[in-house]
């Protein structure tokens, strides 16, 4: 299901944005940075600080997510069902380790979630004939312009 490409963009930009529905049925989309690749149909992230996410997740475990390389303008999407393991329960010591947080020691419940269906997102931009090489050309220099100063220390 997650092919060779989705899992190195998760593993370079594990930033996913996690969209729920609340149970009044209003959308929730939340940015999630600690994404890491469990297998071939499984993502997890942290709970750090996700309480509408989670209490979505608890009435509804549907789930989408986005991941994307801003420079390059290509991602994948992905939807699937959630399952929450609150600390201290089997399974939350070894996702969690496979989550590399700086905040491990807050993260309350990991979110597990079975990807049922992946597809891949591309910018309109390819439509003209750019490259990626091109794309990652401007956007780079685009990243370098909103530094203070238009400099970009790497």
């Amino acid at each position: 299901m997650l092919t060779a490409d989705m899992k190195r963009l998760v593993a370079d930009h594990p930033l996913g944005f996690v969209a729920t529905v609340s149970p009044d049925g209003t959308p929730n989309l939340s940015p999630k940075g600690t994404f890491a690749v469990i297998d071939d149909r499984t993502l997890a992230f942290a709970d750090i600080r996700s309480p509408q996410t989670i209490r979505n997740l608890k009435a509804n475990p549907r789930i989408d997510v986005n991941f994307v390389d801003v420079f390059v303008r290509k991602g994948f999407r992905c939807s699937g069902t959630a399952r929450l393991i609150q600390r201290g329960e089997a399974g939350f010591e070894p996702i969690l380790q496979k989550l590399r947080s700086s905040f491990a020691d807050r993260v309350r419940t990991v979110v597990v979630v079975t990807v049922e269906k992946a597809t891949s997102l591309t910018s309109p931009a390819y439509d003209d004939g750019r490259s990626e090489a091109d794309l990652r050309r401007a956007w780079t220099q685009r990243f370098r312009q909103l530094q203070p100063g238009g400099k970009f220390e790497e």
